[in-house]
């Protein structure tokens, strides 16, 4: 499902700017009058539906007054919202939103129920999805799978830690087949190597495990200032960003509730190569 509407930095830049108002003990009223503009126009920008100028939230800033370091972080992230991510290039098959907080992440934590994350997927793998997704339209595949591929780079980067838990499941399934997934599979060991990446897998032997009948989840965890952590969770109708600080941290919950009963990173990793000589003799 790909998006269109505001990005996460928007989104912030907009709950930002509706909590300075609201510090400031102005009304939308009050404050589009002070500011000069129509009632319509302050409200689009808080809510996100308007992209504001760095001037005109640098007249916001001047107007509500408020810490100076809080005022400069806001006004770097109204710079940073109108700079344009290399995913830009891909806005018509990329979920703008999560290619953004994946790139912005300092750390990412991910639950996957039935497949690898898309960010540990060969090309193989990817093409054989996508493909299910868009079996009549070769075109759409392609663009598809060089988008997925470039945003594999995020990994080489010393500045995220990339936590995965993948149930069994995820890694028996033969996707293409028995050596689309082999492949799949030593990837995944080989990426497990990697000093950021840690890969734990929840066996099916433990029978019932939290969340048990629920989707995919990805935490986005952050360190700069305003970036407040956001838990995406997959659903039928496509995914939801959940930005509430109670409800983050329940996600946070779950996710340490799977983690728990996930194996050691060194026993998962003897499972995925158990599983992966398995397919490679059939």
């Amino acid at each position: 499902m790909t998006e269109y509407g505001p990005t996460a930095r928007h989104r912030r830049l907009a709950a930002e700017l509706r909590r300075l108002r609201e510090e400031a003990r102005l009304t939308p009223e009050n404050a589009a009058g002070i500011l000069g503009w129509s009632r319509p126009k302050l409200v689009k920008i808080e809510t996100a539906t308007n992209m504001p100028s760095v001037a005109d939230v640098a007249h916001i800033l001047k107007t509500y007054g408020g810490p100076d370091a809080v005022r400069a972080a806001i006004l770097q992230l109204a710079r940073d919202v109108r700079t344009r991510g290399w995913w830009a290039a891909y806005d018509d098959v990329l979920n703008g939103s999560y290619v953004e907080l994946e790139d912005a992440a300092s750390k990412i934590r991910s639950w996957q129920v039935e497949a690898p994350p898309g960010l540990l997927q060969t090309e193989d793998f990817a093409r054989t999805l996508i493909e299910g997704e868009y079996p009549n339209d070769p075109e759409e595949v392609d663009r598809r799978l060089q988008a997925r591929m470039t945003r594999r780079a995020r990994l080489s980067r010393a500045d995220v830690r990339f936590d995965v838990v993948l149930a069994e499941e995820a890694l028996r399934r033969p996707v293409g087949g028995p050596t689309v997934m082999a492949g799949q599979l030593g990837a995944l060991m080989e990426t497990g190597r990697r000093s950021n990446v840690s890969i734990r897998v929840v066996p099916t032997s433990i029978g019932s495990r939290p969340a048990l009948g629920q989707g995919n989840l990805v935490l986005f965890q952050f360190t700069a200032p305003l970036e407040l952590d956001t838990a995406y969770v997959e659903t039928m109708g496509g995914g939801m960003y959940i930005e509430d600080i109670a409800q983050v941290q329940r996600c946070t919950v779950t996710l340490d509730r799977i983690a728990d009963v996930a194996l050691p990173v060194e026993d998962s990793a003897a499972l995925i190569a158990a599983i992966r000589e398995e397919l490679l003799s059939l």
